[in-house]
């Protein structure tokens, strides 16, 4: 008994996705972002009160105003922001660890999470740590709930990183506090509010616009005897010449006697810095694993949109390249004409009432000598009555319980007593000359197989043309590729044409896959016959008609393509044309329509997301793709003498169409590693096969009574 597909992955997927969306969004409107806000313009400074702005640079609260403290005579309490930096910040703990010198670091959340690593090294060297908000945001900008979620995350960030947490903290683009306006004013007041400290600075190096290491030293220099705060940074940018500036400030400044020490050692705090407790750590831990992982996606996917791109164009270039050799050959290049022979078509059918009809006149009006044979599998409907009902000369129908589209091949290959045999899908209508062209290539004896060229009929609709579109592609740029590369994976049941002998070479029709043409194609190149195509071989097919039976039709076709895949793995290791289909097709096969459609969502979803952090960028990225599409479709198109007209939905393809097969490729991998077993699924026919074909074709209609066998 099959057992049922597994639906629980879908609650796992959707997981997945929203977890890798959460962080997308988090390296990419938050981490990314780090940095880039613009240096604020002072503003009004009325309500700033003068003993403030004539203050000391740490600023807390009496509890009932704002009170300033400033560092002792002689004292430097040397302070850096935006750190820490993996090229900067170890540099800088370089020259203060060579001329034992303790300092402190204004750290943002993102970067300490990033780094905790570093944040070891500065706890480990004796140095102090500080908040300078988790994303670097101006503070005078933001109400009072961000400010309590930066300065958490980023307590939280040094919680997990050295058990430690610290109340001390430095305003983003904050300077001297003669500097402070009104909006600064209530930046400080909030901060303050919350139980920390600010620290502003003395002497404001703006080493950030890079002045020189001269310059740089020049500024952090103490003008008197009173003590300073020296604004510096060890990250958010190119720090070369602030490390160059400290190496020769740090001696300098000693030969003056001047006393290095911590910001909290100098101005008296004795608790700005305490343990973290058991659940801060382990917060801390998770904000910093959230931080990594999420800048891990983002490069990951970045990657996986590159890598997508280059295979992208060169599948591209090795569909038009094998395209254009295929189409330069003629079709006589057989190596002799194919003498006059008969030709059975076998015709399983399973509840194809709709469309029997139209099926058996088209192909009793080939120009071939051919025998019908019709498999009833069981059907539901009236398929038996309406053959029976026909009356039509030279066609068989047989009889069996409902066993698979496999089984009824076979039971038609029982009944064959012709060498060649076409095999056709019973909603399918063939063009006159469709048999003949079909079985032409077996003029060379080493040909097992012919693909023919299947179009849709029902084609008007969006859904109709996206799918038209689809088999217009595949089969006149794909099997082009696969005919020239001899490693054709699949000769399609809607029309196919085989040698007896090698049938029963392989076995008949496998059973044992839902993909039982694929399965079928792949045996015979593994036992060395050669399989081609045949484009002049078209036939008329009815396409599913909502995405409902769209889903059940692919799920079938690409479970049963894993299935194929995994049964002939051994052709990899094999000679001939078997090893040609193992090293060509096999890994073309599992590249394309395995590993690149299961990443595809996730890469749609960074997709969009880049439109809106960098939309030019995503812009021309959308309109490369779409070129790598049309381009080839076009092609396709002529080579077939369709209008190009039906080539406007490719736009819309993005937007249902292609991530429903996307879903379709999921779904199928996952059912594959359950082990689950799928049905024979038949679609519901409308018999519209014959809408967009030639108008002769079902004209003349034959009559005459029906063979039994």
């Amino acid at each position: 008994m099959a057992r049922p597909s597994p639906r629980a992955h879908w609650v796992l997927l959707t997981l997945s996705m929203l977890v890798l969306l959460a962080l997308l969004l988090l390296d990419l409107f938050v981490v990314k972002r780090v940095g880039q806000g613009e240096a604020p313009v002072a503003g009004p400074a009325n309500h700033v009160p003068e003993a403030l702005r004539a203050g000391g640079p740490l600023i807390g609260t009496d509890g009932d105003k704002l009170v300033s403290r400033a560092a002792p005579d002689r004292t430097v309490v040397l302070t850096f922001d935006d750190g820490p930096d993996p090229r900067w910040t170890p540099q800088v703990l370089d020259v203060l660890r060579r001329e034992d010198v303790k300092a402190t670091f204004f750290v943002t959340g993102v970067a300490a999470a990033q780094h905790p690593d570093l944040l070891e090294r500065i706890v480990a060297d004796g140095h102090e740590v500080g908040l300078h908000t988790f994303t670097h945001v101006d503070l005078s900008q933001i109400g009072e709930t961000r400010t309590s979620l930066e300065l958490d995350q980023t307590r939280l960030a040094l919680a997990g990183a050295v058990g430690r947490t610290s109340t001390l903290v430095r305003p983003p683009y904050s300077a001297t506090p003669d500097a402070l306006d009104n909006d600064d004013l209530a930046a400080v007041e909030r901060v303050v509010a919350s139980g920390h400290l600010v620290l502003l600075s003395d002497l404001d190096t703006e080493d950030w616009r890079n002045p020189g290491a001269d310059a740089i030293a020049a500024a952090a220099t103490p003008k008197d005897d009173r003590g300073a705060v020296v604004l510096m940074h060890d990250g958010g940018g190119d720090r070369a010449q602030t490390v160059a500036a400290l190496d020769r400030l740090v001696p300098a400044l000693k030969e003056q006697g001047r006393q290095f020490r911590t910001a909290s050692d100098a101005l008296g705090l004795t608790d700005a810095v305490q343990e973290a407790g058991p659940v801060e750590r382990s917060a801390g831990v998770a904000v910093s694993f959230a931080v990594r992982a999420a800048g891990f996606a983002t490069d990951l996917m970045g990657w996986l949109v590159v890598v997508s791109a280059v295979l992208a164009l060169l599948r591209a270039v090795l569909l038009l390249g094998t395209t254009g050799i295929h189409a330069r050959r003629k079709p006589g290049r057989h190596a002799r004409a194919l003498p006059p022979q008969p030709v059975t078509v076998i015709v399983p059918a399973y509840n194809e009432e709709a469309g029997i009809e139209a099926t058996l006149r088209t192909i009793l009006a080939s120009t071939a000598d051919v025998r019908v044979i019709v498999v009833d599998d069981g059907s539901t409907d009236r398929t038996s009555e309406v053959v029976q009902s026909l009356a039509l000369p030279r066609v068989v129908l047989i009889r069996q319980p409902n066993a698979g589209k496999a089984a009824a091949l076979n039971t038609g290959l029982r009944h064959c007593r012709t060498e060649l045999v076409v095999m056709v899908d019973g909603d399918t209508v063939l063009e006159p000359d469709t048999v003949h062209e079909l079985v032409q290539p077996f003029a060379d004896p080493r040909v097992g197989a012919v693909s023919g060229n299947a179009k849709v009929g029902n084609r008007t609709g969006l859904l109709g043309r996206w799918q038209h579109i689809e088999y217009v592609i595949g089969f006149n740029l794909d099997r082009r590729m696969y005919d020239v590369m001899q490693c054709m994976p699949t000769v399609p049941g809607a029309v196919g044409g085989f040698r007896l002998s090698a049938l029963r070479e392989v076995g008949g029709v496998p059973e044992d896959t839902l993909a039982e043409d694929t399965d079928l194609t792949m045996a015979l190149e593994r036992a060395d016959w050669a399989v081609t195509y045949r484009e002049s071989a078209r036939a008329w097919t009815e396409a599913p008609a909502s995405l409902g039976q769209l889903w059940r039709q692919r799920y079938r076709w690409c479970y049963g393509t894993l299935q194929a895949m995994w049964k002939h793995r051994g052709a990899v290791f094999e000679r001939g044309l078997g090893g040609r289909l193992g090293r060509r097709g096999l890994p073309y096969l599992a590249l394309y329509q395995v590993v690149l459609p299961v990443l595809a969502p996730a890469i749609d979803v960074f997709a969009v997301l880049s439109l809106f952090t960098d939309p030019a960028r995503g812009a021309w990225a959308w309109f490369g793709f779409l070129v790598l599409q049309l381009v080839p479709a076009v092609i396709a198109f002529r080579l077939d003498r369709e209008s190009l007209r039906p080539l406007w939905a490719v736009l819309l393809q993005p937007v249902v169409y292609r991530q429903l097969m996307y879903l379709v490729v999921i779904q199928s991998v996952v059912t594959a590693i359950a082990g689950a077993r799928l049905p024979w699924q038949k679609l519901k026919r409308t018999g519209t096969a014959a809408q967009a074909a030639p108008e002769p074709l079902l004209e003349d209609p034959v009559t005459a009574p029906i063979r039994r066998p």
